[in-house]
């Protein structure tokens, strides 16, 4: 972190004062260990921090970002304008509900050779007073099987969905995800120390029905509470000290 309200990374910044959902370890995780491709579509992109990762690590891409916030949208349009990096970046003010009904209308379905998210993914009956961080965290705001669906509209054939959640809705988000027809390719079991319980899972599924999924284990940390080798391999490109 820098100056308040600014997380600095080795190749752009974010500033996360209006935000409701700050820069933390979903981002990491799903920022270095989703695939992308030419065109990438991120979605509730929140400060913009995913699709400036992906920006970094896909230098060829263009990226759609999505964001039904208001406060979120003004944090990331600043992200985006202070990073070079954000001139192939398109934001998008809207739902992901609105942005693929306004792609259908417009025969612009299956464009994206990849498609990213951090879902929401809290039951609605623990949903909290504050609006923005109810449509951060709150499933109610994006159900798993409105973004299944949405996500496998908006890829072309072959392309790839990745998305990290926590290991309690894995089943009932995994399950969505292959009623419209997607193929888990790879499964990386996130834990933060040796000994402790998976925290999160980031998932990577292809549009499409073949193959076997490949499972990855990872720790964050070391025993001593250390940066584990792992971890300091996927973020030495992006965190600061690294």
């Amino acid at each position: 972190m820098g100056k308040k309200g600014i997380f600095r990374f080795k190749q752009f910044e974010i500033q996360q004062s209006h935000a409701a959902m700050k820069v933390g370890t979903d981002s990491d995780l799903l920022g270095t260990l989703s695939q992308g491709g030419d065109r990438i579509l991120d979605v509730g992109t929140g400060t913009g921090v995913l699709s400036l990762m992906l920006a970094q690590r896909y230098p060829q891409a263009t990226i759609t970002a999505v964001e039904i916030d208001d406060n979120a949208v003004i944090d990331a349009a600043a992200n985006f304008a202070a990073s070079p990096m954000g001139e192939r970046v398109t934001l998008h003010h809207m739902s992901f509900q609105d942005y693929v009904a306004q792609c259908r209308a417009e025969d612009r379905v299956g464009q994206f050779d990849a498609v990213v998210c951090n879902p929401p993914y809290f039951d609605m009956s623990l949903e909290c007073p504050d609006d923005s961080r109810t449509r951060a965290r709150h499933s109610s705001s994006l159900p798993f099987d409105v973004l299944a669906s949405g996500a496998s509209e908006m890829l072309a054939p072959g392309g790839v969905f990745s998305v990290c959640i926590p290991p309690e809705v894995l089943r009932k988000f995994k399950g969505e995800c292959q009623l419209v027809g997607f193929s888990l390719e790879d499964i990386h079991f996130v834990k933060t120390l040796p000994q402790a319980p998976v925290k999160r899972i980031v998932l990577v599924m292809k549009k499409s029905l073949n193959g076997a999924a490949r499972e990855h284990n990872h720790t964050m940390l070391n025993d001593d509470s250390t940066r584990s080798p792992w971890y300091r391999a996927i973020m030495h490109d992006f965190l600061l000290g690294m």
